[in-house]
């Protein structure tokens, strides 16, 4: 979506709308990030106000996505809920060579009498999914042996109960005995 700058004003004005999920998918493949892929466009509810020259944005968003267990490696459905902030400020001529305060590497820029939001709104989207998916905090995830599904069976493999870093110290304890 994109927003003319003269219609953001000092009284927050609320917006509804669904943004595309095709440019986060593409990102995401070019990411190479095969976890997730937005199954439907994100519906965004955004407050907008003006302060001075700098825009300021705060809404939610949400989204379904397919994505992939990291655990047992099915594909299962995932929601997406987020709120965001951020503010945009007008971006300034270059002037020279200048150096960057740590404020500034938090800042937006916009220029021009209009405003996209969509690459905006497609990064939220992008933060706001799970560093991790699961599709089930339970999910008992692959056999490490064969690679069974856990989840729909169990396997023939014999399973090591220690941790096999401590395999020196099992060792130790059989000489002792012998």
């Amino acid at each position: 979506m994109k927003l003319r700058v003269d219609r953001i004003t000092p009284e927050p004005r609320e917006w509804r709308f669904d943004e595309p999920e095709e440019a986060v998918n593409q990102r995401l493949a070019s990411a190479e990030v095969c976890d997730f892929r937005l199954a439907r466009p994100i519906a965004v509810d955004l407050s907008s106000y003006r302060a001075g020259d700098d825009l300021c944005f705060r809404g939610s968003l949400e989204t379904s996505t397919e994505a992939i267990c990291a655990r047992c490696a099915e594909p299962f459905a995932l929601t997406v809920r987020a709120p965001f902030e951020f503010v945009l400020t007008p971006a300034v001529k270059d002037t020279g060579v200048e150096e960057l305060s740590t404020e500034d590497l938090a800042l937006s820029f916009y220029s021009g009498d209009e405003v996209d939001l969509g690459p905006l709104v497609a990064d939220q989207a992008i933060l706001a999914l799970p560093t991790r998916p699961l599709c089930a905090e339970s999910c008992r995830g692959l056999c490490p042996e064969c690679g069974v599904n856990r989840n729909l069976g169990e396997c023939d493999c014999r399973r090591e109960a220690a941790d096999p870093r401590l395999a020196v110290l099992r060792t130790l304890g059989a000489r002792r005995a012998s």
